[in-house]
């Protein structure tokens, strides 16, 4: 049953992409990569036992997730609104930006430090993702930090 209720494939809207550094690539690839490697994920009421296929978009401020069967054939939408996200994503922004900037110049001390914080924000914001998912999508919590990675890199505007 496990082995059913996962992803096996996630893509992000190219066209809600607009811009990303190399930091930011190398964000999304890991979490991709980690996240299709091990993860859970069963929607609910959607009378399908997966595994799925996921398309992550944003669309007039809500995430949406496009889910699919393995054969891509459409099997529902869950859109989630991104305002209780707003300050968390704004504090990971600031917090990565630090991180990269100390890998570059800062001691491990410092490195370390930075990381911690960064982690911290990171499991706070997977644990709202899985309260605002409740009753919609069954998950653990290392797919919800992977997935807190990728709506992230959906909301760079700069």
């Amino acid at each position: 049953m496990a082995e059913t209720h996962r992803i096996i494939s996630i893509e992000l809207d190219e066209k809600t992409v607009l811009w990303r550094n190399a930091d930011v690539e190398q964000e999304r690839r890991v979490a991709i990569f980690d996240l299709l490697e091990g993860n859970s994920f069963h929607p609910l009421g959607l009378g399908h036992e997966g595994p799925y296929r996921l398309l992550l978009r944003v669309e007039d401020g809500r995430l949406a997730m496009d889910i699919a069967d393995p054969e891509r054939r459409p099997l529902g939408t869950i859109l989630l609104g991104l305002a209780p996200f707003r300050r968390i994503i704004r504090e990971y922004f600031a917090i990565c930006e630090s991180y990269y900037k100390a890998i570059r110049q800062a001691s491990p001390s410092a490195i370390e430090t930075i990381d911690m914080a960064r982690r911290a924000i990171h499991n706070e914001a997977a644990q709202l993702l899985l309260e605002r998912l409740d009753g919609k999508v069954e998950l653990d919590f290392d797919t919800a930090r992977r997935l807190f990675t990728l709506i992230c890199v959906l909301h760079i505007r700069q």
